[in-house]
Parts: structure tokens; sequence; C-alpha cells
């Protein structure tokens, strides 16, 4: 019951220091404690234990944070939420077998590559991938944001489980010691990361003045209308974004000959179409002679929905301010999509984004953070234009300098954009991948090497081995008798000398490990 307990409290805590990181600029170090909890949960008796238990604490995150699910998917959303928490209790129980099977030295020093490598697959490299909740994105819009200038936001994830490892190895032997250190550790990061972002700016190579309008499925005559207001109320703009989706079919010639006559770049999302009755999910660029100048096609269409053919390739738009990488929706989620464009050159990136108002607050909020954390990532100015909101202009340090909010059909947002030449990838781009080859590599082992599973891990107090030996013997496991039979035999020894009682427990001890290698 006692253990019981306390794998409850460690699930509570948890999931409280999560929700708590989530809910405030001032709370977001608290991601720490979350970490920090599921290692305890990783050190239980038993794997399935561990994953259990870190399945219950991603159930009681993804309910919460998650819960627009339910209006997106109807009941198929409780499967969408057992799907993520499966990797946080996989995580749980394969850290326990690191400590298991490879001991506490190789245990607590590969645990941190074996979160970034499950995250970095879960959000990018399978079907089903979603890289909202990752750690790093509770740092979004946060003073301290400047470390993912560094090391990114699965770098800051690996940074934080290195500090929590830490801290749950000193556990045992010194509590004050391991909360101290989870303190230190992450007011040091927070620290470094103010620093970082408080780094003098770079020239500026070009400026956009750039303005949008949230709209919603609009007809053709509403958005003619709504342009004509944005240039009534900003004459100063040079380019113009609309939401993905504005236009189910391409643009239209009315829309092109506005652009003609206004002598204004106008970005817009619409369908291209595709053989077999498909689409392809496009941002078109319309430039002030009247023609389409440039396209993107969406590179992730969002699994469920009817969103179109996947973009065959990535291009930059050649803008006359500089380089302008185009991610359309729920592409800037995806660090192996946005990489490709910071690899292209790109100097500044235009995100038309369609985050429907029934969705609920919730989902645009969390949405919201994805922005200013790629903004900050690779040092480029941004600029997202959603639907029904929340449409963003973020400058490279990821700082949000305009926003138009949520649920405001027609709301304006206006800005400049300041190019300062191209941006660049942080460490976890090479960190992350190298963590996932490991993590493989060490699930691999584990099932070439199957043990019982039941073992407790290195760190734990185990019961006495003279204890052990003697106690009552399963009646099913016929080496557990043979180490019964044996022990009477070896006890009379105990009550020799000094050095005979130390003779008798090494070899008590060597049975011992006989029978659990014996079971491995």
């Amino acid at each position: 019951m006692t253990a019981f307990i306390s794998i409850l409290f460690w699930i509570m805590v948890a999931a409280a220091a999560f929700h708590a990181a989530y809910a405030s600029v001032i709370t977001s170090p608290l991601i720490v404690l979350y970490l920090f909890a599921l290692l305890r949960l990783a050190q239980t008796d038993r794997w399935r234990k561990a994953f259990y238990s870190g399945l219950a604490v991603g159930l009681l995150i993804a309910a919460v944070r998650l819960g627009f699910f339910w209006t997106l998917f109807s009941g198929a959303a409780v499967t969408l939420w057992i799907i993520y928490a499966f990797w946080i209790g996989v995580f749980v129980a394969l850290a326990r077998l690191c400590l298991e099977r490879l001991g506490p030295k190789w245990g607590w020093l590969l645990i941190p590559f074996l979160w970034t490598g499950l995250e970095y697959f879960r959000s990018e490299l399978y079907y089903l991938r979603f890289s909202w909740l990752n750690v790093g994105y509770a740092f979004a819009g946060t003073p301290w944001q400047g470390a993912l200038r560094l090391v990114g936001t699965y770098g800051v994830g690996f940074l934080f489980v290195s500090l929590a490892a830490v801290a749950a190895l000193l556990w045992h032997k010194s509590r004050i010691q391991a909360s101290a250190i989870l303190a230190a550790g992450a007011a040091g990061i927070c620290l470094g990361g103010l620093s970082i972002g408080n780094e003098p700016p770079t020239p500026v190579a070009a400026r956009v003045h750039v303005a949008g309008i949230q709209l919603e499925f609009p007809s053709e005559k509403e958005v003619l209308f709504r342009l004509k207001d944005v240039i009534h109320a900003h004459p100063d703009t040079e380019l113009v974004v609309l939401s993905e989706c504005t236009f189910d079919g391409p643009v239209p010639a009315a829309v092109k000959a506005w652009c003609r006559d206004n002598r204004r770049y106008l970005v817009v999302g619409g369908k291209d179409p595709a053989p077999a009755a498909s689409f392809y999910n496009t941002a078109y660029v319309v430039g002030p002679g009247g023609d389409i100048v440039f396209r993107q096609v969406k590179a992730v269409p969002i699994q469920f929905f009817k969103d179109g053919l996947r973009a065959p390739e990535q291009k930059l738009w050649n803008s006359p301010w500089g380089k302008i990488g185009i991610c359309i929706c729920y592409d800037l989620s995806y660090t192996r999509v946005t990489d490709r464009l910071v690899n292209l050159g790109a100097e500044a990136i235009i995100v038309p984004t369609m985050d429907m108002a029934e969705w609920g607050r919730a989902q645009h909020e969390m949405h919201a953070r994805i922005a200013p954390v790629r903004a900050t990532e690779y040092g480029l100015p941004l600029f997202r234009l959603a639907s029904s909101g929340i449409s963003q202009l973020v400058d490279r340090a990821g700082r949000v300098e305009a926003t138009a909010p949520c649920l405001r059909d027609g709301a304006m947002l206006a800005g400049t954009l300041e190019m300062r030449g191209a941006g660049s990838r942080p460490l976890d781009r090479w960190l992350a991948p190298f963590s996932t080859a490991l993590t493989a590599a060490m699930m691999a082992w584990f099932l070439i090497r199957r043990g019982p599973g039941n073992r407790p891990p290195a760190g734990a107090e185990c019961r006495n081995v003279l204890s052990a030996s003697r106690a009552e013997p399963q009646p099913d496991c016929a080496k557990r008798l043979e180490c019964a039979e044996l022990a009477p035999a070896i006890e009379p020894r105990l009550a020799s000398d000094s050095a005979s009682k130390l003779d008798a427990l090494q070899t008590l001890r060597a049975i011992w490990l006989r029978f659990r290698l014996g079971n491995s």
C-alpha cells in the first residue's frame, strides 16, 4: 500500500507540474519538476508499474491540454489522448530498464538521450507525429526563451531531463541536495536563456510593411471588401496576407485584378487541382502585376482531415526584400519542414493558417505557442495569419510585437518584418536524430537481452540478501527452492569469527546472483 501511495503521489506531482508550467510565464521552469517526477516513477520495482504510471500522467495531461480534440474527433479523441500518453509511459518504462540493465552510471547518463529520442520520434517521424506539449514549448513567450536559440526545443528538454536525472540520483542520499540541484539548475538555464535573448541586434537588411486580415471561409466579394479596408487602414502596406484555404480553388481573377490595380503583393491560401479528384493545399503569392509569382504546397497535410496531397518540394520566394519561406499552418509545428527553409537561406517566414473558431480558445492558444519558439530557434522574423486568430507578428528574438485576438473575424494585424539575413539551426537538430538512433539501439539491445523485468532498478533499496534467502520459497520456482535448501547449510558459518562471517555472506551473495542470472 505504501508503494501504491508513493506512485500515486508522483503521478499527481508530474501532472500538476506540467499544467503549472504551461499555465504561466512565471511558472514555466516547473517543467523540470514534471520530468523529475517521471524519473521517480521510473524507479518502481516493475517495468509494468513504470509504464502504466507514465501512461496515467500522459492521460491527465492530454485530457486537459488536448480537450479540444473532443470537439474535432468526438469519442475518437480518447484514442488520441491514449496515443500521446503511450509515449510518456514508454519513456518511464524504458528509463527503468536503463537503470536496471545498465546500472546507475550508464543508466542515468543515457536517460536524457532516451527522452530526446522518443520526443523527436513522436513529434517528427511517424504517421501520427504531433509535436505539441513538447517540454520546449513551455518556454514560448517567456523572458528566458533565448535558450531555444542555442539548443532548440528538443535541446531544452535534454537539459531539463539531465538536471532531473542528477536530482533523482541524489534523492535517496539527500532530498535537500536534490531539491537544491533542481532549483539551481532550472534557474541557471533560465538565466542563460535570458542572457542569450539580450544579445545586440544585427543590422537590418530590408524592411517590409505587412498586414493581414482574419477571415474564415469568406466569399470573393468579402475578400475584396476586406482588402480595400486594410489598405485604407494601413496605406503603407506592401504585402497583404490572408489565411490558409481562403479560397476553395485557385485565386479568382477579381483578386488578381485588385493586386494589379493597387500594386500590392498578396499571400493567400487556396487549392490547386491534383490528379484523382484531389488537390494541393497551396499558398499563392500574387504579384503587383496580377500574376502568380510563387506558390508553395503544404508539406505535411493534417491526419484525418481532407487536407490535400503533400508538397512535392519546398522552395523559397525570392521577394523584392529577400528570401522568404512559406509554411502553411501545421507545417510550422515540424522542425524537419522549417529546417529545410532555413537550409535554403530563408530570411523571414510567413505562415497562412486555418484555425477554425469552432475549435475553441484552448486550441488557438496552444497553437500560438509555436510561432515564438520557431522565430527564436532560427533567429528569423515571422508573420502568422490565422483565419480566426491568434495571428502574430514575431521578431527574430521570439518577441510577439503585434497580435490579432482569438475568435475575431475581420480583425487586422499590421507591422514591419525586419529582415536581418539568413537564419541558422540550433544544436538540437543533430542531437535529436542521434538520440533517436541511440534510443532505437537501446530498445533493440533490451529485446535481445531480455530479462524478467521485475528486478529493482539500480540505486533502489533492495531487501537484505540473507533475509531473501530465508524467505518462504514459491512452489512454482525450482531455483528458489534450491536457494532455500542451500541457506541452512551456510548459516552455521555465521557464528564463526569475522572472517568466516564475511566469507559466508559472500557465498550467499554468489548464490543469489546465480539465481537472478538464471531467471534472466
